[in-house]
């Protein structure tokens, strides 16, 4: 880590948050002398952290949290975490959603953030089974008024299913309703994501629904936070080169990147100037 006075508070966290997790543990004196910030300021940090469930703190320093595999927090739970990095990976993302193309948008916070950014292209037609990116599309076409026609609004297609903590449809129902049909683009959020893992989720059936959204896309976007990389859950759903493109942060420390850049044909990093990206031709794919 930079020695940098003038980072943000939530930067300067999720380079806290990365080197707890690259280490196992570090000590208060240890982070005031890397960020060159007093202890005081390390501290709040530290409880802002400990706060979010992403670290436990201890005399003298904090440690990561090891969560169960099956642990599934709910949508509210995750909503507030990352923000500016979701933002981020939203606006990067919804560059790559062509107007007029069938696309499907999975459940998760970082495609709810990416559903409102997609307001603005015209003529999608946008598979879900996520409740909230539903939500999204319909309180835009509400607000519109005039019965509900805006020009070039998305058509919507809900799948059913059982929901789940975090507001998705999943099972049977949802998995065959995926099943007919075929997208442009699949832009997936997961739970984590790992070179021996690949993408995974602690949901049994979110995994098989996760499943079926690869399986029918021509072309995989994985929109997920520098957080989710290195995290397994139970169940695994794809592997790293089932992905075309994954559009993550700048949080990723440089261990990562060199790690994904070997495993992936397409790394975005998004917020950041000379971020590149290698996207295949639709038809290539």
């Amino acid at each position: 880590m930079t020695d940098n006075q003038n980072l943000l508070a939530e930067q300067r966290r999720a380079l806290i948050l990365d080197e707890v997790r690259r280490r196992g543990g570090v000590r208060v004196n240890e982070l005031t002398r890397k960020l060159n910030v007093s202890d005081m300021t390390v501290r709040r940090d530290l409880d802002a952290l400990a706060r979010q469930g992403v670290i436990e703190k201890v005399h003298g320093g904090a440690v990561p949290v090891v969560e169960a595999s099956t642990h599934e927090p709910g949508f509210e739970a995750k909503s507030g975490l990352e923000l500016s990095a979701k933002e981020d990976i939203a606006r990067a993302a919804a560059a790559m959603a062509v107007p007029g193309s069938a696309i499907a948008l999975s459940g998760g916070t970082t495609t709810y953030a990416l559903a409102h950014r997609l307001l603005d292209v015209p003529d999608l037609t946008v598979v879900t089974n996520s409740v909230r990116v539903a939500d999204v599309f319909h309180t835009a076409q509400r607000a519109a008024g005039n019965g509900g026609n805006r020009p070039g609004a998305a058509t919507v297609v809900l799948t059913g299913g059982v929901r789940t903590p975090s507001d998705s449809l999943v099972g049977p129902v949802a998995d065959q309703a995926i099943r007919s049909l075929h997208f442009d683009v699949l832009f997936l959020g997961v739970h984590g994501i790992s070179v021996e893992a690949g993408l995974s989720t602690p949901n049994l059936a979110e995994a098989e629904t996760n499943r079926r959204f690869v399986q029918s896309a021509r072309r995989v976007v994985v929109v997920a936070d520098h957080t989710k990389w290195g995290t397994v859950g139970l169940s695994s759903f794809a592997s790293l080169d089932e992905v075309h493109t994954l559009v993550t942060d700048s949080g990723l420390s440089d261990a990562a990147r060199e790690e994904m850049a070997e495993h992936l044909p397409g790394l975005l990093v998004a917020g950041e100037d000379d971020a590149e990206v290698d996207v295949p031709p639709a038809e290539d794919i």
